[in-house]
């Protein structure tokens, strides 16, 4: 057995809780569970340097990246955008991780890089996470990291609780993960075109360029557009069938708990108007469900704009809460910059922490996938669908603990697992049912802060 297969079992069996285990007391302080759900970066992307986490110091033992012929690079392939090579890299990159500040600082977009479901499988090759490189788009940028010091994520971190055994729920991209987050499920397409299940390679290289969004099965694991408004006009003709599988919302609303999914650009988007802030139909992942078509009263009450999360704030603020940024603030490769997204996540958790919610709020600030970037930890092994790469969780709350490094394995449905564990609902599969449910981020003994911050 080897090393990254020995960690990937141990994982799992780390993931699965004992049968009849107690929860810890006090989970019913809780009052607001809010989730905000960034984009596209890997744990050692952006934390690999954080103090007490495992990070690109425990890193250096891990193979390197391979090339078509199984061998390790010289040098990693030369960074490409869209247009080409990226200039701003140099071209004889060592075959390990860097610094993307050297060249690209946070304040600048550098290119989007591949993440797809079944590239991505390939990409972790049993463990290894040694094929990164050789299938990426943007070819070397995959081993880039930044610093994040000094922002107000890293700062958060210090501040309370960095989950550094957080995964991804399923391997490629954003739609399908948004999917995971809301119904830990893989929504269903039967009757797909067949363009939908086809691979498309690099004619020069061979090498695939896009993997399948719809698999043999008929299941959508790659982007596709909701069959219901808003959605992207310029890809109407592939649409997934609305859906009717049990998400967290129907959960929650079925015993009339508050809920809400906060988005920027939603009005914007309702109302066809065009703006810059690059709104992504697919990450708007309750608008797939039959149950919030247009129209409907779920969708009036729970599906909202980013001025209402604020506006809530000060008045009636739901039980349970997920806040998407538009894209430009979302930190995606390509579109977003780390410190525009960093902007946006501080209004938020300063708008939360100066709030009447917050003695008794829960905040998580995740991110969906790796958006390709690699990361050193080989994934558990549960099922098709997943787990993926690990990324970033952060949890700030009165109750989190402290300067904290939670080494417990989650992936996204954990954050499902803790809304059903702290308002009695059933799991809605069994992912969900058998994952953690980040209790261990959490010391109950605290005493709750009376005026809106913690006390010291």
């Amino acid at each position: 057995m080897t090393i990254f297969r020995a960690a990937a079992v141990l994982a799992l069996t780390v993931l699965l809780p004992a049968a009849g285990q107690a929860e810890p007391a006090g989970l019913d302080r809780i009052e607001h569970i809010v989730v905000i759900y960034l984009e596209n970066r890997s744990f050692d992307s952006l934390f690999g340097l954080f103090p007490g986490a495992n990070g690109l110091t425990d890193a250096k033992h891990a193979p390197p990246q391979l090339d078509e012929n199984g061998r390790p690079y010289k040098a990693l392939p030369p960074v490409r955008d869209k247009a080409g090579f990226d200039k701003r890299f140099p071209t004889n990159l060592i075959n390990g991780p860097f610094d993307i500040a050297r060249y690209v600082k946070p304040d600048r977009k550098h290119p989007d890089l591949t993440h797809r479901f079944f590239i991505h499988q390939m990409q972790i090759n049993g463990g290894r996470n040694d094929r990164f490189a050789q299938l990426s788009s943007a070819g070397g940028l995959t081993m880039g990291y930044y610093d994040l010091s000094g922002t107000a994520l890293w700062r958060y971190a210090k501040e309370f609780t960095l989950a550094d055994n957080f995964f991804q729920a399923a391997f490629g991209g954003s739609f399908l993960n948004h999917q995971w987050l809301i119904c830990a499920c893989t929504p269903e397409f039967k009757n797909a075109p067949a363009k939908l299940r086809q691979w498309k390679n690099d004619t020069a290289t061979g090498k695939p360029i896009s993997d399948p969004s719809i698999t043999a099965d008929g299941f959508a694991v790659g982007t596709i557009q909701p069959h219901f408004p808003p959605f992207d006009a310029g890809h109407r003709e592939n649409r997934l069938p609305p859906q009717y599988q049990a998400t967290i919302g129907d959960r929650l609303s079925a015993k009339k708990i508050s809920w809400a999914w906060y988005a920027g650009g939603w009005d914007n988007a309702m109302a066809e108007r065009n703006t810059e802030d690059n709104f992504q139909y697919h990450h708007q992942p309750f608008v797939y469900y039959a149950n919030y078509a247009p129209g409907s009263q779920a969708r009036s009450e729970h599906l909202l704009d980013k001025h209402k999360l604020f506006s809530d704030l000060k008045g009636e603020f739901p039980q349970v809460a997920f806040f998407k940024p538009a894209g430009v603030k979302n930190q995606h490769p390509g579109y977003s910059t780390v410190f525009e997204a960093d902007r946006e996540v501080k209004e938020i958790v300063d708008a939360i922490r100066n709030s009447p919610i917050w003695p008794g709020a829960a905040i998580i600030i995740t991110y969906d996938e790796y958006g390709g970037f690699w990361d050193h930890v080989a994934p558990p092994e549960i099922d098709r669908w997943g787990p993926g790469t690990r990324i970033p969780a952060i949890i700030v709350s009165p109750f989190a603990k402290k300067g904290y490094v939670d080494h417990t394995v989650y992936d996204t449905t954990s954050i499902l697992k803790l809304i059903e564990t702290r308002f009695g609902l059933a799991p809605l599969s069994d992912r969900d049912a058998k994952a953690n449910d980040l209790q261990q981020a959490f010391d109950f003994n605290r005493v709750p802060p009376a005026n809106g911050r913690d006390s010291k």
